[in-house]
């Protein structure tokens, strides 16, 4: 009789395959029944012998219950946006970039040309060919961990054939079928309940449910498109090339990614210049319908990894790479209203509320207005016939109104008063958006806290969107001071659940402990710097640089808040519009009353920088460039200790950098350096120039 462990592997093998030709290749070779005897045989056994359970078995997709939130991770890169172009002349303008920069001339560049995936983008780190980690993209730098979720997602093996050893990053986009999609909204309605707008956002909600059993139901499916190496060597495809067993092109890492049993979206193809990339554009610009998923547009990369090393990358976009997005489509309809929206900044936006409409794939109630002044210029009134597009097919707005203009049809007046606080609106003479200037305004309350918490602000961990919205609507929190009488037990017991249905429908939970670090969190950041507090109080023009710039000049938050616009000005690179908008929140009662009860919860109002001084810095007049990652110091106390030496810090290389500072996976930066000749310290050579300096 066959050994246990031997039935075992073979039905794990023989899942994973069947799983491999239904949610991948959509080519099924066994009934579902079949299947689902295969993995209950399997339960069975790993119910009965529990020591041959491992991690990578099918039947560890689903955990046993929710988990109580996301931890941060870092990525092994940076997971940059694409910039898009809209058009032919846009597309071959992108092309000739390319070959300028390849020094190419006019001979062509090859490109991969892939399918758009309208999801959400993730990271898969796989170590020694086992699926060890899932991230959302984050900031682009750090993301939040859905390991949980992601072992729901049956396209997403948990274990590699064959695939390259160490610790590697796969890059890909989770997406919502077309037919799951539908499935959950048949459902939703006879339930009873809201429907949900659009397979993209439906797809995201579900990523960041914390209950993975529910994110199992959903159907959730993913496509991988890129490699990120750390730690491993990539191994080489079947009869790829022989070099170093590394993959020299796109084409051929997107081979070995399927090889490796990775879901690769099968439509790309290898084009040999842009105007095959064009053709494959305008092919798929229809075709896209016939998908079983949403796509929004072509991306196209350049198929040499090497030219790609030597093009590099801007701050967010990759020079290599840039995304064709389809045109808009269009439809009319009524509208209904002009409402408004205040945002975190105070900024007052109007938006159009319209008589739903289906419109690439979702139903679209509301639309972009910009500002005043672009519905002034569009005579748009209220009971107008419209027309509205989506842009790329996500954003809707609405283009024009269709005339005539009904009878009694007036032009739309801003209102001069905010709607939920009803302070005053301002507008300065020179700009075109209207603000309330109530940092307590409810409306701005929302999204303020959440800036008020972030990282580069007073680095609240845990107080996140759902926490915050639990928050107000409990009438716990009514501006940043309450947050500090805030008590543990209250969060431990406080019920947290997604505000939106429509994006995230997790079962409400009590924080927990979770609570009771935040709580944690709030009293450690009482004794950050006084810069951290301006910069996170949301004064309008006042980023990190400048918030603190004025933290070292005026020493404490009294001085600033007393500061005339004139005394605002005497602080290096302060000018009239920064000095103006100081001056503005500073006159607001509500704010001052808001600075008075943060200094009695004990958050500090003192600079703890040194003080400025007239004489210049040891290395006044130098310019330093940072790239790559430090590992004695982040990339802002880097900054500060530049900056504190009396040289600036510039994010480009020029013949004018006096030094490119580079760490661990520095980027093009280093290499342009080495070009132009600027002088480039390493990590010990930076520590020692600043030490001795």
């Amino acid at each position: 009789m066959k050994p246990i462990a031997d039935r075992v592997r073979e039905l794990r093998d023989a899942i994973r395959h069947h799983e491999e030709r239904y949610y991948i290749h959509n080519d099924p070779e066994i009934s579902d029944e079949a299947f689902d005897r295969l993995l209950h045989e399997l339960e069975r056994l790993e119910a009965e012998h529990p020591e041959l359970v491992t991690q990578d078995s099918p039947t560890q997709r689903v955990a046993g219950r929710p988990v109580e939130g996301f931890a941060t991770v870092e990525h092994a890169q940076p997971m940059l946006s694409l910039d898009n172009v809209y058009n032919d002349e846009e597309l071959r303008a992108f092309d000739e970039r390319v070959r300028k920069g390849a020094g190419a001339g006019e001979a062509p560049v090859a490109y991969v040309a892939e399918l758009k995936i309208d999801g959400l983008s993730i990271a898969l780190t796989y170590e020694d060919g086992h699926l060890v980690r899932g991230a959302t993209r984050g900031d682009g730098a750090r993301g939040e961990d859905v390991t949980a979720n992601v072992r729901t997602i049956r396209a997403i093996p948990l274990a590699l054939r064959n695939g390259p050893a160490g610790r590697v990053e796969m890059r890909g986009e989770v997406y919502l079928p077309r037919a799951s999609f539908d499935r959950i909204n048949r459902e939703m309605e006879d339930a009873g309940e809201p429907l949900f707008a659009n397979p993209r956002n439906t797809a995201a909600g579900t990523m960041r449910n914390l209950d993975p059993a529910l994110v199992a139901k959903r159907g959730l499916s993913a496509f991988m498109y890129q490699v990120v190496e750390r730690g491993g060597r990539l191994q080489p495809a079947e009869d790829g090339p022989p070099e170093g067993g590394r993959h020299m092109t796109h084409a051929e890492m997107l081979t070995a990614m399927r090889e490796w049993s990775l879901p690769v979206e099968p439509h790309w193809r290898r084009c040999a210049d842009i105007s095959a990339v064009a053709a494959f554009c305008d092919e798929w610009a229809e075709k896209r319908r016939t998908l079983e998923f949403e796509t929004d547009g072509v991306v196209i990369k350049v198929d040499d990894l090497a030219l790609r090393e030597r093009l590099g990358a801007t701050a967010k976009f990759p020079r290599w790479a840039t995304a064709f997005k389809f045109p808009a489509q269009q439809a009319t309809t009524v509208l209904r209203a002009i409402a408004v929206n205040v945002g975190r900044t105070g900024a007052v936006t109007p938006y159009a509320v319209l008589e739903p409409v289906f419109l690439a794939g979702s139903t679209i109630s509301m639309a972009t207005l910009h500002n005043a002044d672009d519905v002034a210029r569009k005579d748009l009134r209220e009971g107008d016939r419209v027309l509205i597009e989506k842009g790329g097919d996500v954003i809707p707005k609405v283009v024009k109104f269709i005339p005539p203009h009904a009878e009694d049809s007036r032009p739309w007046q801003m209102p001069s008063r905010c709607p939920e606080c009803e302070s005053e609106l301002r507008r300065d003479e020179e700009e075109v958006v209207w603000r309330c200037e109530n940092s307590s305004c409810p409306a701005r309350i929302r999204r303020s806290m959440e800036h008020f918490a972030s990282r580069t602000a007073m680095n609240v961990e845990g107080l996140g969107a759902s926490l915050v919205d639990q928050l107000i609507e409990q009438g716990l929190v009514h501006d940043y001071a309450d947050l500090y009488a805030l008590k543990a037990d209250q969060l431990e017991q406080l019920v947290v659940a997604p505000r939106d249905p429509k994006s995230d429908r997790a079962v409400p939970r009590k924080l927990g402990k979770v609570g009771r670090n935040v709580i944690e969190q709030l009293e450690r950041s009482k004794s950050n710097d006084l810069s951290r507090l301006v910069y996170a109080l949301g004064i309008r023009h006042v980023g990190e640089k400048v918030a603190a710039t004025l933290a070292r000049h005026f020493r404490t938050m009294d001085g600033l808040m007393a500061a005339s616009v004139e005394a605002l000005q005497t602080a290096p690179e302060i000018g009239p519009v920064v000095a103006a908008s100081v001056r503005a929140f500073a006159d607001e009662p509500r704010n001052r009353r808001l600075i008075d009860r943060l200094r009695d919860a004990g958050v500090n109002m003192a600079s703890q920088a040194p003080e400025p001084t007239d004489l210049p810095g040891p290395l006044a007049g130098k310019t330093f460039v940072l790239t790559g990652t430090l590992t004695s110091m982040t990339r802002e106390q880097a900054t500060e200790a530049i900056e504190r030496l009396g040289a600036k810090v510039s994010g480009s290389v020029s013949k004018k950098t006096s030094y490119v500072v580079y760490g661990a996976e520095a980027g093009s930066k280093l290499e342009k350096a080495r070009t132009l000749g600027v002088e480039t310290l390493d990590e010990e050579k930076f520590l020692a120039l600043i030490m001795r300096t």
